[in-house]
């Protein structure tokens, strides 16, 4: 999928289960397979970051089997892999990539660890460092500092300090400590520099407490394994709910209204991100919590803006970016630098797409400053990603605003490949009334009519295609011209208002009503390239309260999820004589016999063509319309209305 595009929501409620922490998962897998015995885990999270640390152990030796129910079993191999040689792919896994460096360089063995690409722009040079200063044999093979890595057999030095910088990621220190066991000897971590994203850490000591290795520390500033520690498998571990993703549905709750509750992770947890919900609170969202669960909703004044030292949730505070959104005052988010090293460089792509939203933005080296705007706008390049997970789900929030395209939205599966489904689960958008039917039908009338007595907006799906003939006929390009047409539509600057239309800041009403831009329009519709750059121009009409489109593939295609859809149709002669009837009160030519051999061969083309065939969707009620009054017609769509949208 190429895109999401998401409607306005207007409320959220509900309950869902979370995935498995990625944090967590990869920490736990990692030292399951280093440990002696053989440990079952339980709740693992599904993800392409865990799938590269599976495919990992496997290529070095390590039994690992799917038990089903997200449980694997792992037959540990006690400190040493039994495979010396080999090639990792790891991604754009760094909970996979850097721990996976720091033990494969003091097992001894001869391994490359590469990614994709962004992994390679991600820097790793202060943990080669340190590990160096063990004796560890580590080689660039790109640009000195950054992987991919070439990690040679090596004399480890032992019994001795280290000192590693802890201002650039969190990962290079839970690489060392979860490596250092296999040295032998006591070894003790002096971090150099303020330690960023200290919560990870105590995801770090937490999990190898489980495993049988207790870190001792001084604070933050030194961390000691001593000889002899060793893992130990715990037997079955359990993953706990993934709190940076608990972030997301919080933040529903506080702008939709909720109570959202999510299940799997709560004041128990081991993982810093949990104090998010601390965080919203203090934007004014109404939190309650539980051992395994926390809870949000909207405050009865709304959210306000807040300012923030967010080291303690680093993951978890993009989520705040956007809940800014909905929130009263400025809202900026402090001792955010290693947003900068992560999948993109988080605080530019953050305040890039925040603008498109209309937002205005001021950003730092370590901090971002959010100011939200009375009305978000619909970017229709759509909201970019940076192949970023985080980026993806954060941005989702923002549909509360306006009806959004989030592009290359599968980025999510790195740590929740079902995010879009859940959020649905939890949201109510605004409602869709899809009218389909051929030319002259009186679907228009009708659908314009149903909006007017519901207070929907109203989209004549029809007028953009007669627009984009009539600005590509006023371009001098040929409706045959298809990426010259689909040009021209991408970029049309049209404003609805009422029952006027304007193109480029003129009325054009009656000018797009001729035959010759109804011919035109159903000659350039059928061109793939010409849909698809109306599509989400359709898409944007999606806004509370609600809307009526009507069109020929209004719940085929652009609104398939349509609470209620309708095939508005008629006999082919009785639409010549409405059609007729307009033309001659709007003061044109008509004839009746060629219109009626012009409806029948658009007809024909409608139904015909390959792309977004007219028909009748299985789920849309048929309303014959022939022997009808638009009175009766109206009356039939409003009574089907009132039970689809109860």
């Amino acid at each position: 999928m190429k895109f999401a595009d998401l409607p306005q929501f207007l409320s959220a409620s509900g309950t869902l289960g979370l995935p498995g922490s990625k944090s967590i998962s990869n920490r736990v897998l990692l030292l399951a397979a280093l440990a002696e015995g053989v440990t079952e885990v339980r709740d693992l999270l599904s993800s392409d970051d865990t799938a590269r640390m599976l495919e990992a152990l496997h290529v070095l030796g390590v039994a690992v089997q799917s038990l089903g129910a997200g449980a694997w079993r792992v037959e540990g191999v006690a400190g040493g892999f039994p495979v010396k040689e080999a090639a990792l792919f790891l991604g754009n896994a760094g909970t996979a990539f850097r721990p996976l460096a720091a033990v494969l360089a003091l097992v001894g063995g001869d391994y490359r660890l590469e990614g994709v690409e962004r992994m390679h722009e991600r820097p790793i040079g202060d943990l080669v460092d340190a590990l160096r200063q063990l004796g560890a044999e580590i080689d660039y093979l790109g640009n000195p500092g950054y992987p991919p890595l070439h990690v040679k057999p090596a004399q480890i030095r032992a019994g001795r300090t280290l000192k590693v910088r802890g201002d650039v990621s969190s990962q290079f220190l839970t690489g060392l400590l979860m490596a250092l066991p296999l040295a032998g000897e006591t070894i003790t971590v002096e971090v150099v520099g303020e330690l960023i994203s200290k919560p990870y850490i105590e995801i770090t000591l937490a999990t190898m407490a489980r495993f049988g290795v207790v870190v001792q520390r001084d604070g933050w500033r030194a961390f000691t394994v001593l000889a002899g520690s060793r893992y130990v498998s715990p037997g079955t571990i359990y993953v706990e709910g993934d709190a940076s993703s608990a972030s997301y549905f919080l933040a529903l709750g506080a702008i939709g209204g909720g109570p959202v509750r999510v299940e799997g992770v709560g004041k128990d947890s081991i993982q810093g991100d949990v104090r998010f919900a601390e965080a919203l609170g203090q934007m004014g969202a109404l939190i309650e919590m539980g051992p395994n669960w926390m809870e949000a909703s909207r405050p009865e004044g709304g959210l306000v803006g807040i300012d923030l030292d967010c080291n303690h949730i680093p993951d978890a505070a993009m989520t705040l970016a956007t809940t800014a959104l909905f929130a009263k005052g400025a809202t900026t988010l402090r001792n955010i630098a290693s947003w900068r090293v992560k999948e993109t460089d988080r605080i530019a792509a953050m305040a890039a797409e925040l603008r498109k939203l209309g937002a205005v933005v001021e950003e730092g080296e370590d901090y971002i400053r959010v100011i939200p705007v009375e009305r978000l706008v619909s970017p229709p390049e759509g909201i970019d990603t940076y192949d970023d997970h985080r980026m993806a789900m954060c941005f989702s929030l923002a549909a509360f605003g306006t009806p959004l395209r989030i592009n290359d939205p599968h980025c999510v599966a790195k740590t929740f490949p079902d995010y879009f489904e859940r959020f649905a689960s939890v949201t109510k958008a605004a409602p869709v009334i899809a009218i389909d039917g051929p030319s002259a039908s009186g679907k228009g009338t009708v659908a314009g009519r149903v909006a007017a007595a519901l207070g929907f907006s109203y989209l004549d799906s029809g007028a953009l295609y007669r627009l984009t003939a009539l600005a590509a006929c006023r371009a001098g390009v040929a409706w045959d011209d298809e990426p010259a047409v689909a040009a021209i539509a991408a970029q049309l600057d049209v404003v609805f208002e009422g029952e006027d239309i304007f193109l480029d800041g003129a009325l054009v009403g009656d000018a797009i009503r001729t035959e010759e831009m109804s011919a035109g329009a159903s000659k350039v519709a059928v061109m793939p390239a010409v849909r698809e750059a109306l599509l989400f121009r359709q898409r944007v009409f999606n806004k509370a309260p609600g809307l009526v489109g009507d069109g020929r593939d209004m719940g085929s295609v652009v609104f398939p999820k349509a609470q209620l859809k309708v095939f508005l149709t008629a006999s082919a002669e009785a639409r010549a004589e409405r059609r007729y009837k307009q033309l001659i009160e709007k003061g044109f030519s008509a004839n009746l016999a060629d219109l009626l051999e012009d409806l029948r061969q658009r007809d024909e083309r409608d139904a015909q063509r390959s792309v977004a065939p007219l028909r009748q969707e299985p789920d849309a009620k048929l309303l014959d319309t022939t022997h009808l009054t638009v009175e009766q017609a109206v009356k039939q769509v409003l009574d089907w209305a009132a039970e689809a949208l109860k």
